[in-house]
């Protein structure tokens, strides 16, 4: 990993953790922000003033030559990723929603308050895509995780209706061994039941029990409802003040 990005962990970084499988260190205070957020449950959450569409790049190194920090959302293709953006920035125009799955080809970079940003990278999955599409989207979405130097946290995306797919579990792993700070996020919360929500989350954390001695943040959010919209952006707004 390059050294800015070393550095930049370490700064946040309390103590350390091994992932069961690998035995790799592991930026474990990312874990420990989730649970602050759970203390401090009635703060008042972030504000967005502005959110603005800055650029789409094909490519890490065609992305925005500035520091400020950056936070990706990447899932499956159909998991609801577009619909969560808008929620999170109150702006339903500013990502695309499209009823045909996988229309993200790029890595789609949008300013947040002028202090961050946020970053919809392409989904991946079940979209029909050729065999030299799927390698194009891959060695984009690959290079920009582990070559991208601002890039402080990633946000998977899972939908809560269904059980643990081979595909994430697949991705989360990857993350893992690649030392890549994320958390999950559970979409479509306002589908099933409360119960039925809960049911579904529990059977993914003891799933991801099974690889993971410590277990990422978890959000369970609802687009519709804007389910987990304060817990998200109070997330990221306490990475931001450790950054500084």
């Amino acid at each position: 990993m390059l050294l800015e990005r070393k550095q930049c962990f370490e700064k946040r970084c309390k103590g350390t953790h091994y992932f069961a499988n690998f035995q790799i260190f592991w930026d474990f205070f990312v874990f420990l922000l989730a649970y602050s957020y759970l203390c401090t449950k009635n703060s008042k959450v972030m504000e967005i003033k502005k959110a603005e569409f800055t650029l789409s790049a094909p490519r890490e190194s065609m992305c925005p030559k500035d520091t400020k920090p950056e936070y990706a959302f990447i899932g499956r293709s159909n998991v609801g990723k577009s619909s969560l953006i808008n929620m999170l920035t109150n702006n339903k125009k500013l990502a695309k929603t499209s009823a045909t799955p996988g229309k993200t080809l790029l890595i789609n970079h949008f300013i947040i308050n002028n202090e961050w940003y946020l970053v919809d990278l392409p989904g991946y999955g079940f979209a029909k895509r050729s065999k030299k599409e799927i390698q194009k989207l891959e060695q984009m979405i690959n290079g920009y995780i582990l070559q991208r130097e601002q890039l402080v946290n990633v946000f998977l995306l899972v939908d809560v209706r269904l059980e643990a797919q081979k595909v994430d579990l697949d991705f989360i792993l990857w993350l893992g061994a690649s030392s890549v700070p994320f958390a999950i996020v559970f979409t479509k919360a306002d589908k099933l039941s409360v119960a039925k929500v809960n049911q579904n989350v529990e059977a993914y954390k003891k799933k991801l029990s099974e690889t993971w001695e410590e277990l990422p943040p978890i959000f369970v959010t609802s687009s519709e409802k804007k389910q987990g919209r304060e817990e998200i952006l109070n997330y990221i707004e306490k990475i931001n003040k450790e950054l500084k």
